[in-house]
């Protein structure tokens, strides 16, 4: 049973840096594409980021464009949310998961990942 488990969360002032990380046990991440969700308070969980099977490939939502930074190392069988520039906004619980398939393209929607972390909480004060 594959596992997911997310790290790296905390309270930073705007403009600060976080790095989240998600550790995966119970399947090799090779040729899954993975991604990272967030959910605020009375909002539905919303894509962040992916990046494909072999981390040649990366995408994000706009809002994090150029702030946020997604990485992956098979080896260890880790992806990772470099964010920077945080601000209140970014607020959120943020998930990591995985693909349903592998070598599929990363999608951008919950549908598209069969397996979830449960959550690491990012607070970002003004």
């Amino acid at each position: 049973q594959v596992q997911l488990v997310e790290s790296g969360g905390g309270l930073v002032q705007a403009g600060g840096s976080l790095r989240l990380s998600c550790a995966v046990s119970g399947r090799s991440i090779n040729g899954y594409a993975m991604a990272w969700f967030r959910q605020a308070p009375g909002k539905e969980r919303e894509f962040v980021a992916s990046i494909n099977w072999s981390g040649g490939a990366t995408y994000y939502t706009d809002p994090v464009k150029g702030r946020f930074t997604i990485s992956r190392d098979n080896a260890k069988n880790t992806v990772s949310l470099q964010m920077n520039n945080l601000k209140p906004a970014d607020a959120a619980i943020f998930y990591c998961a995985i693909a349903r398939s592998r070598y599929l393209a990363p999608g951008r929607t919950r549908l598209d990942y069969d397996s979830w972390g449960q959550g690491t909480q990012v607070t970002v004060s003004s």
